[in-house]
């Protein structure tokens, strides 16, 4: 919605930019993540042994991405991948410095900080909760040190913390409407920064700020890390319009028609596995299934103690190596006598 009303005031009168606007960027911030994670996973699936290391560790390699890509952004339009995509600026409090010439040094790693660390945070607080959340609905019972203790009080608190903090936005971006505010976001106001609008003088001047650097081995490095920071931000502009529809695509209200879509019948097991295929015995212990449980990203059966230490621990399934999680294991129950 924001970003089909974004063109109705982007060519009002005054530097600060409307809500749509603002929205807008943040939806398409909020966009990419999503989007290269599934990317990933797909991979990941496709072909465990050589792409399974890029999702189990997805979350640091997106920051290490995202880091150099607000980097070069904020120091070369004094704005984020997403600001500067529609057209904004971010102004630091006090005097106010040519666009090409980046923020003041304490906005700027201030605005790099908040940008990349935090979403990074708050995914990893999320995963915790989600697996928190799985071993109370399985009944484990682990064996906790004051420290983890401690620990699971603050995931616990989380919830609340994460609700205190969007009623806050939504009273930071309600002023900022009525005009009681000069940001809309209480990240920009950790920044003391504002959004603006960037004006003809601020075009003339990041195409005039080209200067080769005094060393020819400085100016062919300048160079070189300018046009991959180039190409990646076109490459990422280009693709936004696809972003969007892939997360439309996987989106909860559109799982139905994707699975009418792209289901497929199930494969048969292995080979070396169909000789095997009658017995009740577990692929771990290689014993008689005790309390049998079935691992949906596989459909293989497994003692339900075995199945779910491994994947607790390896986060995938021992036979095919798919990514999987303690959420996928389904308890299978067969009738009496």
């Amino acid at each position: 919605m924001a970003e089909a009303g974004a063109h109705l005031t982007s060519t009002s009168i005054g530097e600060q930019p409307s809500i749509f606007e603002v929205l807008a960027q943040e939806s398409l911030l909020e966009a990419v993540r999503p989007a290269v994670q599934h990317a990933v996973k797909v991979l990941a699936e496709s072909s465990p042994a050589r792409f399974g290391c890029l999702w189990r560790t997805f979350d640091e390699l997106y920051l290490l991405l995202d880091l150099l890509l607000q980097n070069h952004f904020l120091s070369r339009y004094s704005a984020s991948f997403s600001e500067n995509f529609y057209g904004l600026k971010r102004v630091s409090e006090g005097r106010e410095r040519p666009v090409h010439k980046g923020l003041r040094r304490p906005a700027h790693w201030r605005s790099l900080l908040l940008l990349c660390l935090v979403p990074y945070l708050r995914a990893k607080l999320e995963a915790r909760l989600v697996r928190q959340r799985d071993e109370e609905d399985f009944s484990i019972q682990l064996a906790r040190s004051r420290t983890r203790r401690l620990y699971s009080a603050a995931v616990a608190a989380f919830p609340y913390i994460s609700s205190a903090w969007r009623v806050w936005v939504f009273c930071q971006q309600l002023l900022f409407v009525f005009g009681s505010s000069r940001t809309h976001s209480p990240l920009l106001w950790l920044a003391r920064v504002r959004l603006t609008r960037l004006t003809a003088a601020d075009f003339r001047n990041i195409e005039g700020s080209d200067d080769p650097a005094h060393s020819r081995v400085g100016w062919m490095m300048s160079q070189a890390a300018r046009g991959v920071a180039t190409s990646l931000s076109t490459f990422l502009s280009m693709g936004v319009f696809f972003l969007q529809f892939l997360e439309w695509w996987y989106s909860p209200d559109n799982q139905s028609t994707v699975r009418g879509l792209t289901s497929l019948p199930a494969p048969p097991p292995p080979l070396h596995l169909q000789q095997d295929s009658n017995s009740r015995s577990c692929p771990l212990c290689h014993k008689l299934c005790a309390n049998a449980t079935a691992l949906s990203t596989s459909s293989f059966v497994f003692c339900y103690p075995c199945i779910y230490a491994h994947v607790k621990e390896h986060r995938c399934c021992p036979v095919t190596g798919f990514p999987s999680a303690p959420q996928h294991l389904i308890k299978i129950y067969a009738p009496e006598g």
